[in-house]
């Protein structure tokens, strides 16, 4: 069992690497803390294996904190900030995750952190539904999402809507980050402002796709992905 600590002053946070802790097998959440001195006195007394670190908190900031633990555990630094990368491998953190991430990113940090690429498909077997989440957020509300529900996604200006089976949902996100949070070989951009889940296609005609009731444009340049889908 890997016990580990949330330390990150918005709640959100919490809740989304919660979120994807909860889809892997054998992680155990010890302690929420809010601020870096509500850590230091649980560690006093508690160890724990991984520690996900938010920098920019206030009273102490995540690499103030770090300096003083005299035997650290293993540390994924999650921030929106990306100019302390190159000072976080100077502490010898074991990642580090720029906000917002994606629960394949977030996967690949895990793997990193406890073991290597055999382990990252040992915890995909032991939950095959691991890879089909993701959290999108639109206004200040997280949303997750199974991905297999996903219809097709939609891009609007610095928005995307995302259609599934059940709801639509816009997001201030643009098209192409959100395509790199999904599984790449279940979503086929067919437009440059929309993707299909290819499984969800009822027929193509023309230069048309009919997902449900959805008719989808393809694109002059992505006709070759369509080809490709055919063969």
């Amino acid at each position: 069992m890997i016990r580990y600590l949330i330390i990150d002053d918005e709640h959100i946070a919490h809740d989304i690497i919660k979120g994807y802790c909860d889809l892997l097998p054998n992680m155990q959440l010890m302690k929420n803390c809010y601020d870096a001195l509500e850590a230091f006195e649980y560690l006093n007394k508690n160890e724990v294996d991984l520690i996900f670190l938010d920098l920019n908190m206030p009273v102490l900031k995540g690499f103030e904190f770090l300096k003083t633990l005299q035997s650290p555990p293993k540390v994924i630094v999650t921030t929106a900030y990306n100019q302390f990368a190159l000072e976080g491998y100077e502490h010898n953190i074991s990642d580090f995750l720029l906000k917002p991430f994606g629960f394949e990113r977030f996967l690949k940090a895990i793997s990193k952190t406890l073991g290597n690429a055999a382990s990252e498909k040992k915890m995909l077997s032991e939950n095959t539904n691991t890879s089909n989440r993701i959290f999108v957020q639109n206004n200040k509300k997280h949303f997750q999402l199974e991905t297999a529900a996903i219809l097709y996604i939609e891009a609007t200006g610095n928005y995307t809507k995302i259609v599934t089976t059940t709801e639509t949902i816009t997001i201030r996100e643009k098209l192409s980050a959100l395509l790199e949070k999904l599984p790449k070989n279940d979503f086929l951009q067919v437009h440059k402002s929309f993707a299909v889940a290819p499984k969800h296609i009822k027929s193509i005609e023309g230069n048309v796709i009919l997902i449900e009731n959805y008719s989808i444009p393809i694109g002059k340049i992505y006709k070759f992905n369509i080809t490709q889908l055919l063969k």
